[in-house]
């Protein structure tokens, strides 16, 4: 009887688990929709953007350089390090951990500002220095949730207190897969991206391309340029690591009301074959009792 119990608590128990898993899994979908038009959205807007950059960076003459793109003498690197609040959201913590700890391993001299709970939780096993910490929240991110980031990346870098600034997130390929990705941010250099350079570009003869004329000049449309290059990669680099966590939440939580269905199906089968079992067993010995009476 008690064996029957046990079996009837646990099913009971794992049917609430399917429930929760199910609703988890509910409400990261209706956020998942939202969050991918957002991100997606605004990756054709940051490629033009870099693409603009790129033309125009190229334009200006060494001495003219804007003070984002200019090296300065300190040998610290500081990383910015995005990751979820909370966690069910499968192995997207893991590999942010272990592409952090593979860039700690060959940057030591290395301070975070981190992003995110776990995030704090990663700098902390690493053993690693957090500057400041954020939350990330658990609602699509806003522009101005980069505002005090960048605020504490211009202290940095422009007082030489930081040599180089790196991004940490996760970047969304699809539902199914989304892995951690390293950006260089400062100080900027665009010679990864020269290929989404577009519309600016010198004019020459046999192209019949005319060129671009600035007003105000490229020295003074440059700053501004840079620095909402800048706003918008760590803008996109919250977008990118909100979309991933969602899609991943949504994906872990589906296979754990599957495997909690299968379990349930299980545990009912082995709930009815006692049952069954038991029902035989109190057959058989009322029907010895009978025989043992005659």
């Amino acid at each position: 009887m008690a064996s029957l119990l046990i079996l009837k608590r646990r099913i009971k128990t794992t049917q609430n688990i399917s429930k929760t898993t199910k609703a988890f899994q509910m409400i990261a979908a209706s956020r998942l929709k939202r969050a991918q038009e957002a991100a997606l959205s605004a990756r054709p807007y940051v490629d033009k953007l870099t693409g603009m950059s790129v033309g125009i960076s190229k334009r200006v003459s060494p001495d003219n350089l804007d003070k984002y793109m200019i090296l300065n003498k300190s040998d610290k690197k500081l990383v910015v390090l995005i990751a979820p609040d909370k966690g069910l959201c499968g192995g997207l913590v893991t590999n942010l951990a272990k592409e952090t700890l593979n860039f700690y391993k060959e940057n030591k001299n290395t301070d975070f500002i981190t992003v995110g709970k776990k995030a704090g939780g990663i700098v902390r096993l690493l053993g690693g220095s957090a500057i400041a910490s954020f939350d990330f929240g658990t609602t699509l991110p806003k522009y101005s949730a980069m505002y005090p980031i960048m605020s504490l990346i211009d202290d940095h870098f422009l007082n030489n207190k930081a040599g180089s600034v790196y991004l940490i997130h996760s970047e969304f390929n699809s539902v199914f897969s989304q892995h951690p990705f390293t950006k260089k941010l400062l100080p900027v250099s665009f010679e990864a991206s020269e290929k989404k350079e577009e519309e600016i570009r010198p004019a020459t003869a046999t192209s019949g391309q005319t060129e671009a004329v600035f007003e105000p000049s490229i020295a003074e449309l440059l700053p501004g340029l840079i620095r909402h290059y800048l706003e918008m990669s760590v803008f996109q680099a919250f977008l990118e690591s909100y979309l991933s966590e969602q899609a991943a939440r949504m994906l872990a939580m589906q296979n754990a009301t599957d495997n909690a269905r299968d379990m349930i199906d299980e545990l009912k089968l082995l709930y009815n074959k006692s049952r069954q079992e038991k029902i035989t067993s109190e057959i058989l010995d009322i029907s010895g009792g009978v025989f043992a009476n005659a």
